[in-house]
């Protein structure tokens, strides 16, 4: 199983925080790196108000159910891509692009940098560009995409095995 980092960008809701969380966890995850806008819980020297932390942390903790406490991360402004592809990782974009491929006919590297990007819109074009490949995860319905956590657990779980 390839050692993963998983990066949440500009994810808007608590509970899709809380349940990435989860879920990392469950898949041996080794560090989530929340960045952008991303809600997440409470940090040592925490440099935001008081109550906002803890409501935040309350919101994210919901869904997470103490995987929040169990999984380390930090918080980015923007996560440090040069310095992770230094360290060894392919930066793994989850976004549906003219080059992603299927993500059942991806073989994982020995680390990964899975990148996830906000609720609506995805990943930027300037984020695409930053990624070393782009997966997508194949639809047979008529919606065009899984929620964010959803994918996160479809991602996780193609790329571990």
């Amino acid at each position: 199983m390839p050692k993963i980092i998983v990066i949440a960008h500009n994810i808007r809701s608590t509970h899709n925080i809380g349940s990435i969380f989860r879920t990392c966890e469950g898949f041996g995850v080794s560090k989530i790196i929340i960045s952008g806008y991303s809600p997440y819980p409470k940090l040592k020297n925490d440099p935001r108000l008081p109550h906002l932390i803890e409501k935040l942390t309350k919101q994210i903790h919901k869904t997470a159910l103490d995987a929040e406490n169990m999984i380390d991360f930090e918080y980015q402004n923007e996560a440090n891509f040069d310095s992770l592809k230094k360290n060894g990782y392919t930066i793994v974009g989850l976004e549906q692009d003219s080059r992603s491929i299927p993500i059942n006919k991806y073989k994982a590297n020995k680390k990964i940098a899975l990148l996830l990007g906000e609720e609506i819109n995805g990943l930027t074009q300037q984020l695409r560009d930053k990624c070393d490949i782009l997966l997508e995860i194949p639809m047979s319905g008529k919606k065009e995409s899984f929620n964010v956590s959803v994918a996160t657990g479809i991602a996780l779980y193609s790329l571990a095995i």
